[in-house]
């Protein structure tokens, strides 16, 4: 048995299959991160988006900028963050895991996690954007490696039924 697919990948709909997912996913963990917080109202002050912006020099007044719904400031440009790294892996993830099955085992959960480590326990902390992985309260991870885990789920199951849709109408072509 191959660890690689042998039917082609059809790029264009593995990017538009993942963007989709991407943005449907991004918007569930925004969701998961209202019912399980991974940051104290201090942290958040400034999440990490906001400071890895900042650790680039962008200004905070940019930085810390929103927009205004339904009487409460909500932070854009930590949205356009959030969301563009969610497409990013999702699309990502779906290319790669259409090549290589392994990688969509357990409908993502393992890449979820994966990606959860990478950059929550590794490549932020060592940035000096989050706290060193010691120095987090189990609260946050917690809520972020369940979150990853639901993250990833949402992109395989979206992105696969997507993808699935567009090849057979291409094929109908």
């Amino acid at each position: 048995m191959s660890l690689f697919k042998r039917h082609p990948l059809n790029l264009t709909a593995a990017v538009i299959a993942g963007g989709a997912a991407g943005i449907v996913s991004g918007l569930v963990k925004l969701g998961w991160e209202n019912i399980l917080p991974p940051r104290t109202e201090e942290r958040d002050a400034t999440n990490p988006p906001q400071r890895l912006l900042e650790q680039f020099g962008v200004p905070q007044a940019v930085t810390h900028a929103t927009y205004h719904y339904s009487g409460q400031a909500l932070p854009w440009v930590s949205y356009v963050i959030h969301f563009g790294f969610s497409t990013t892996f999702a699309v990502l993830y779906q290319i790669i895991g259409e090549k290589i099955p392994a990688v969509k085992k357990d409908a993502g959960t393992w890449f979820g996690l994966a990606i959860w480590v990478a950059f929550h326990l590794g490549i932020m902390p060592a940035m000096g954007t989050v706290p060193a992985a010691k120095d987090q309260p189990k609260e946050e991870h917690v809520s972020e490696a369940l979150g990853h885990i639901v993250w990833m789920v949402t992109n395989d199951l979206v992105g696969a039924e997507v993808y699935q849709r567009l090849v057979k109408q291409s094929q109908r072509k």
